[in-house]
């Protein structure tokens, strides 16, 4: 007899440990953060507080929450657009959302935050009461659902002490049996399949002891019996390393392998195949048994993830190296203009000169695409002739696309300029083009149809003018439900690897900013025709023929500065020297600083400065927008010239000229006559 028999007593198994809860509240001011995180205040509830949109999102990548309560008003991106990012992911998109407001008590907007994924609102000020109670509510949900899950973890450990009990033969055979049958009832929910094989690697078959592995992989428990299935549906490239790893399992005792497979239906799932060496009694290997989990969600989970991180890192590797390109750039085209006007007679060089100049450009332009891709760079819009665009267009995409792809274009006798970045709007063009060519594999037509349309004026008044570009193509088309996500960061319905998610996304933010609309017409086995939509620039149009991109500009008249005092502020002494070549080649007497605080200096000690050009990043306590800001207010007559190669996303340059660097000396021209001449905007 035990001692709790002797005692009287019996053994109290002892509690579980209770289950924590992780909720994050999300609001950019601290003290509503405090506020909050003093009323939820509890020993088991666990709170992460995050003060912008950015860090609640990289903290849903990484953490799982029972709760978010979610601000609504918010800089960058309000709490609708959060809450529908966090809905899209499969991670989060079952976790519970509760907005805090102090506004939009109207029922569009609260509907609004329901259509975004809320399950409830709190409005502010909050009462402490009211915020707990509901707060509770999801967290005892939360509670008892991850209980659920124990149970579950603790069934798969049943599981697996259930192989453990079977592998060491068990005298009592009735007790086999009702173990058994309790085994196959819980196996039948679950996404595993269980098998015993033979050890010899010439007689690869398996024998599942449940019916889950048809509906993992939609061939029958007999098919598996039959020699040869396994190895011919298993991915060549993992071939060679899991049957190395089988015919050593016998002396490791047990292998854990993860592999391709393909199903019945051709798809390709990984599988991670759990195998155990089961001995006689004299302690030799007899057979194998097994066990099949399909975790390809996980692996596409790491692959998305693994996506977003190359995104960030092209970021943050272009955002740190164009500043110091731009600069490098501006010295070589600054040095060949230079050059260029000293060489009017020679013909031959001159046509070198702007053979370099030309290739600098585009080297200035592959950043600036870098910088646009990884959501780095403000757009620059400028007048764009479509008409003339579109021949050289036309020829990349015809070498981009293949000869597969044939291309039809359509474009009106007479179109309207539109204002737009170049670079942008060519970049949206392709991304569309080339979505196109992966949706006809074996090939068809893209379409290209450009018109100019008159748009009724909402105010009754004269029609505006638009351009509509129609990209259509005769490729699989979409089903309703991608239809509708088609352009959703991150949804893609390409091969892992083979896509971001990020393009369609790209190119609706770049028609929205250049004040457009973007819309797709598509259904299955008819195409898809998407239509872009921008406003024409007012009081231009252009004929169907003219010069395209890369044509000369006609040179503007030059500048004289006849002795008038320029101040230069570049910390980069190359740049600095180049700039100030340029300028006194103009006749302008030229001061040179190289941060902000010398720049003040001279300007404090040279009363007849007409103009100051600076640059934007600088060492030192002023940045040339600060720099200029100083200006403003101490010297509000004098003029102010801004260059960058990269603006950060801090930097606001708006109120003042910005040069992109690198720049002609036709460029800098044009803008020093307007600023000294006093019609430049402000």
């Amino acid at each position: 007899m035990d001692r709790d028999a002797e005692d009287g007593t019996r053994a109290v198994p002892p509690e579980p440990l209770p289950i924590r809860a992780k909720i994050l509240i999300v609001d950019d001011d601290q003290r509503n953060l405090l506020a909050a995180s003093e009323i939820l205040a509890d020993p088991a509830i666990d709170l992460v507080l995050a003060d912008s949109p950015e860090e609640a999102l990289r903290r849903t990548l990484r953490e799982d929450f029972a709760l978010i309560l979610l601000d609504v008003q918010m800089p960058r991106m309000d709490g609708y657009e959060v809450a529908a990012l966090i809905r899209s992911r499969s991670r989060t998109s079952s976790v519970p959302i509760l907005f805090l407001t102090a506004h939009n008590k109207e029922d569009m907007h609260i509907f609004r935050g329901y259509s975004a994924g809320a399950v409830d609102y709190v409005f502010k000020p909050i009462q402490p009461l009211v915020l707990k109670s509901k707060v509770d509510v999801f967290v005892d949900l939360y509670r008892k659902t991850e209980e659920i899950k124990r149970k579950a973890a603790a069934e798969k450990q049943l599981l697996l002490e259930n192989l453990r009990v079977r592998g060491e033969k068990l005298d009592a055979e009735q007790a086999l049996r009702r173990r058994e049958e309790h085994q196959a009832a819980v196996l039948r929910g679950l996404p595993i399949a269980l098998y015993t094989s033979p050890l010899g690697m010439e007689d690869r078959r398996l024998h599942f002891t449940n019916d889950s592995i048809e509906r993992i992989t939609g061939f029958s428990r007999q098919a598996f019996a039959t020699s040869g299935l396994w190895e011919s549906r298993l991915d060549p490239d993992d071939g060679e390393r899991v049957l190395e790893d089988l015919r050593t399992v016998s002396e490791a005792g047990a292998v854990a392998l993860e592999y391709r497979w393909r199903n019945a239906d051709g798809t390709d799932r990984h599988i991670l195949d759990q195998v155990v060496v089961n001995r006689g009694e004299d302690g030799t290997p007899a057979e194998l048994f097994g066990m099949w989990f399909d975790v390809t969600e996980r692996k596409e989970l790491e692959l998305s993830l693994q996506h977003a991180s190359k995104l960030e890192a092209v970021g943050r590797l272009t955002g740190g190296i164009a500043h110091d390109f731009n600069n490098m750039l501006s010295i070589v085209i600054g040095n060949l203009d230079l050059a260029r006007g000293a060489l009017a007679n020679n013909e031959a060089a001159l046509r070198r000169v702007e053979s370099a100049i030309e290739g600098a450009h585009r080297c200035a332009e592959l950043t600036s695409r870098l910088l646009a891709f990884s959501r780095r760079s403000s757009l620059q819009p400028s007048a764009l002739d479509i008409a003339a665009f579109m021949p050289g267009l036309v020829k990349l995409l015809a070498r981009t696309l293949g000869e597969r792809v044939t291309i039809a274009t359509d474009l009106d006798d007479r179109l309207p300029e539109v204002c737009v970045d170049h670079a942008q709007f060519e970049a949206a063009l392709i991304n569309l083009a080339v979505n196109a060519r992966d949706a006809m594999p074996d090939g068809g037509t893209l379409g290209i149809r450009i018109q100019g349309r008159a748009a009724p004026a909402p105010d009754g008044g004269e029609d505006a003018r638009t351009v509509e570009i129609a990209i259509t193509d005769t490729g699989t088309g979409m089903s309703p439900s991608v239809l509708a996500r088609v352009f959703e960061p991150f949804f893609t319905t390409k091969e892992a690897g083979k896509g971001t998610g990020l393009g369609l996304s790209m190119v609706y933010g770049f028609v929205q900013q250049s004040g457009g609309t973007i819309a797709v017409e598509s259904s299955p086995g008819q195409g898809t025709r998407f239509v872009i939509t921008l406003p024409a620039r007012v009081g231009r149009s252009s004929p169907s023929q003219g010069a395209g991109p890369g044509a000369a500009a006609e040179p503007p008249e030059t500048v004289n500065g006849a002795g008038k005092a320029v101040l230069v502020v570049e910390d980069d002494a190359d740049v600095r020297s180049t700039i100030v070549s340029t300028l006194e080649a103009l006749s302008f007497r030229v001061l040179s600083a190289q941060d902000g605080s010398e720049a003040l200096r001279i300007l404090e000690s040279e009363p007849n400065i007409a103009l100051v050009f600076s640059d934007v990043n600088m060492p030192g306590v002023l940045t040339g927008i600060e720099l200029g800001h100083v200006i403003r207010r101490q010297w509000p007559a004098m003029p102010v010239l801004l260059a960058s190669g990269y603006l950060k996303d801090d930097q606001d340059a708006n109120g003042f000229q910005l040069l992109q660097k690198p720049y002609r000396a036709t460029e800098l021209i044009s803008i020093l006559r307007n600023l000294l001449s006093g019609t430049h905007a402000t």
